[in-house]
């Protein structure tokens, strides 16, 4: 009999965040003050919460550095491993940079759950690594009521291409690079157990090839997509650039099967607090509840959000000057 995973938590994947606007209360004020002597030049810090920290280690390399884990969002434990190792590494994707070296971060119920699963879960993570041409070596696991995975990671890249959430100018297309539709899709699966192809290649996907298009084409200004939904990225991006974003919605890619998850009312709570969190400064008038609703769709290793046009991508808005209608505005 396969153990379902996703019953062994209480919420699945980057839907399990703390929400938003709790999580920016909690570290207001967390970086004020000098910065500390000799620990080099911070080029990112929480100042926008960006996708990682990134510091300055010489003229042409820069240290950039992020943790990412998460709860089963899928009940197959290698699947599992995969899935939050590719989230993982996708922060130092987004930042226009490449992953060096990778350490597992493993919570389990070891009186629960059989040493052998999580065996599979660190098998699928290393096999991303390995993928990914990371380093994966060691980590640190506790013994926990509520198994958990995912990894830190360390990764180089040019301080002067970094890809930032704050560099982001009026005139400038906005692509999305995998379809949305991964929170309702994953909130159906933890449900009823019906397992989502589409959705699992989606989440396995690392987003390598596009970060390096997108810093090949002289982009600057990117995120990825992942728990705070569309709207919640876009929505971060577009106040940190101090512009507006207009999305249109009839451009969004969505999963096959998302629809029919959300009209069976398949919602992760996360996507709800993240339109609540968008909302007061947001014109989402131009949309339906659902389709609002979808675009703040906590997504779990989704793809990069970049303020340009590259190959493989789908133009799905624009950045503008800032409008008195909202930071974002949907069409």
């Amino acid at each position: 009999m396969t153990t379902r995973l996703t019953q062994y938590a209480h919420g699945g994947g980057c839907a399990c965040k703390i929400p938003p606007g709790e999580l920016e209360e909690m570290v207001r004020g967390v970086s004020a003050g000098p910065p500390p002597v000799g620990a080099g030049e911070l080029l990112v810090g929480l100042d926008t919460g960006d996708d990682a920290a990134a510091v300055r280690i010489d003229g042409d390399r820069a240290l950039v550095s992020t943790t990412d884990f998460f709860t089963p969002v899928v009940d197959d434990a290698y699947d599992w491993g995969r899935i939050a190792a590719t989230n993982a590494l996708s922060d130092i994707y987004a930042m226009g940079a490449d992953p060096v070296l990778a350490l597992n971060l493993l919570c389990w119920p070891r009186d629960q759950l059989p040493p052998e699963l999580a065996g599979e879960v660190l098998r699928g993570g290393a096999d991303v690594c390995r993928t990914a041409g990371c380093h994966l070596a060691g980590g640190h696991s506790v013994d926990d009521p509520e198994p958990k995975y995912g990894l830190a990671v360390t990764g180089l890249g040019d301080p002067d291409t970094l890809l930032r959430n704050d560099t982001g100018t009026a005139g400038v297309p906005l692509s999305l690079t995998k379809p949305l539709g991964l929170g309702v899709l994953n909130a159906r699966h933890k449900a009823t157990g019906e397992r989502s192809e589409e959705a699992v290649a989606v989440m396995t996907t690392l987003n390598d090839t596009a970060a390096r298009r997108a810093v090949a084409a002289g982009i600057r200004c990117g995120t990825d997509v992942t728990g705070f939904g569309l709207l919640g990225h876009v929505y971060k991006l577009a106040r940190a650039s101090g512009v507006t974003a207009v999305l249109d919605s009839a451009a969004v890619p969505f999963i096959d099967g998302a629809w029919e998850a959300l009209r069976d009312g398949y919602v992760p709570g996360g996507s709800r607090r993240n339109l609540d969190w968008v909302a007061p400064d947001a014109d989402i008038s131009g949309v339906d509840s659902d389709m609002a609703l979808m675009l703040a769709d906590a997504q779990t290793s989704g793809g990069l959000l970049v303020a340009g046009e590259i190959d493989g991508g789908v133009v799905v808005g624009e950045l503008v000057s800032s409008d008195p209608r909202g930071v974002v505005v949907v069409r």
